[in-house]
């Protein structure tokens, strides 16, 4: 029997800071992860956008540099091919380049499937003939026919990706809904399904509408800071129908509005002794079953505890 390889940590290899990000602040260089969202959240666009601004080398969302430039590889199992050419051409004339000049290739079969053994070989196939540094796959939902909700079943898919990732040091983008009226958790936990996903993503984004009907985006990453609030807007100039970052510093201001889960955590924060969900209904005004899903989430995250019913938040 083989022993497993092993080195000393401090020859292991460090990467520069210039190589950290394949789009700074937005995604890791090498990256798997999530772009999530409810439904007409805009998901496929912002992962379109991501394929435009490392195909081109221009910013992501005009606001975030592409660090590195390369070909990128797409799946887009639900909308038509004019749909996606269109789609294109519109972040590419918003972000000022042709289309003709972007390395995009577009994967034209009509089904794959991450679960059936020979899908996996043919992209596996199709990615080490191109080399992309960019795979973008969307959405999840439409490349399997597993149980979302097994983590049994939904750990192999994701492992593939994975192995995907390591062996050709590709990014992966892997675009999934997020649970309806899942609004009060915390984006990661809101996604559909077993929470392998939220956990397998080294960079993951989450689009959400806030009261107002607009775009708010939180980016989330395992080796670096996190960020949220950053507003969007689905902008339409000159026939280029694509994302855009709102400058708060324009924007006419608003009244903030607390998700359920924060409004629950504000109560206990200001709380003089721990609290029973009955109390905490009261001052929060929303429904039982709210504030039951949003406790239940403060909990599992470690911020809040339970003792002999009643629920304390946990200083940091």
């Amino acid at each position: 029997m083989t022993a497993l390889p092993v080195r000393l940590a401090h020859e292991l290899e460090a990467r520069p800071e210039e190589q950290r990000w394949l789009i700074e602040g937005l995604w890791s260089a090498e990256a798997v992860g999530i772009v999530g969202g409810e439904p007409k959240c805009c998901k496929s666009f912002l992962a379109l956008d991501m394929a435009v601004a490392v195909a081109s080398g221009t910013p992501c969302l005009r606001r975030f540099p592409a660090v590195q430039r390369g070909r990128v590889l797409l799946f887009a199992a639900e909308d038509s091919a004019c749909v996606v050419r269109q789609r294109l051409a519109g972040i590419a004339s918003a972000a000022g380049i042709a289309l003709e000049a972007l390395d995009i290739h577009v994967i034209v079969a009509p089904v794959v499937r991450l679960d059936v053994q020979l899908d996996q070989q043919r992209l596996e196939q199709t990615v080490s003939a191109l080399r992309p540094v960019l795979l973008v796959l969307d959405p999840f939902v439409r490349l399997h026919r597993i149980d979302e909700n097994v983590s049994a079943e939904v750990a192999p898919l994701l492992d593939f990706l994975r192995g995907l990732q390591r062996r050709y040091r590709l990014a992966v983008v892997l675009v999934h809904h997020a649970r309806k009226g899942a609004a009060h958790l915390r984006a990661g936990q809101a996604l559909r399904g077993s929470s392998e996903l939220h956990a397998w993503g080294d960079s993951n984004l989450y689009l959400r509408r806030n009261a107002d009907d607009e775009l708010s985006l939180t980016v989330e990453h395992r080796a670096a800071a996190s960020a949220s609030g950053l507003r969007l807007a689905l902008s339409d100039a000159d026939d280029a129908l694509a994302l855009r970052v709102v400058d708060t510093a324009t924007a006419p201001p608003t009244t903030p509005l607390l998700l359920p889960l924060e409004r629950v955590e504000k109560i206990l924060a200001e709380a003089s002794s721990p609290m029973t969900q009955r109390q905490i209904r009261d001052l929060a005004k929303i429904r039982a079953a709210t504030v039951g899903d949003a406790l239940t989430a403060l909990v599992t995250d470690g911020r809040v505890t339970r003792e002999a019913g009643r629920y304390r938040l946990l200083s940091r």
